[in-house]
């Protein structure tokens, strides 16, 4: 899989191949906090910063109208929006372009574990925000 041009390429690469190697253990049928804690592992064993349940504030004219918390933030860079669903749909696709509207981060992948594997890959450029 090559994604040259893409913003953060290289990095969305490596996440999604421990995305693969994660869903190959594991497959289908455990909930998503499973998943959450295999992808952390699999990032680790990449050396990759991996922060868990990242606290995302969404900000309405300069007040805190909210807040989310993002399932994995990988380097600062890339938001995971990680689900266990029989498929991916619009809904989750809003979510997790609701965080990168929230945040600095550009790039977020939508990591399904469903019965077949599939991911979604966002950008929302900042100076669209």
């Amino acid at each position: 899989m090559k994604e040259e041009g893409l913003l953060h390429s290289a990095l969305t690469e490596r996440i999604i191949n421990c995305y693969y190697n994660v869903y190959n253990k594991l497959r289908y049928g455990f909930m998503e906090k499973i998943y959450e804690n295999a992808m952390l592992i699999e990032l680790k064993k990449e050396r990759l910063k991996a922060e868990s349940q990242k606290r995302i504030e969404v900000l309405y004219e300069g007040s805190v109208v909210g807040e989310y918390f993002a399932d994995i933030v990988v380097e600062d860079l890339v938001i995971l929006e990680l689900k266990a669903a029989e498929r991916i749909c619009p809904e989750h696709s809003y979510q997790l372009l609701n965080y990168l509207k929230a945040t600095d981060i550009e790039v977020g992948l939508l990591l399904n574990f469903g019965r077949k594997p599939e991911f979604v890959r966002k950008t929302f450029l900042n100076i669209h925000k």
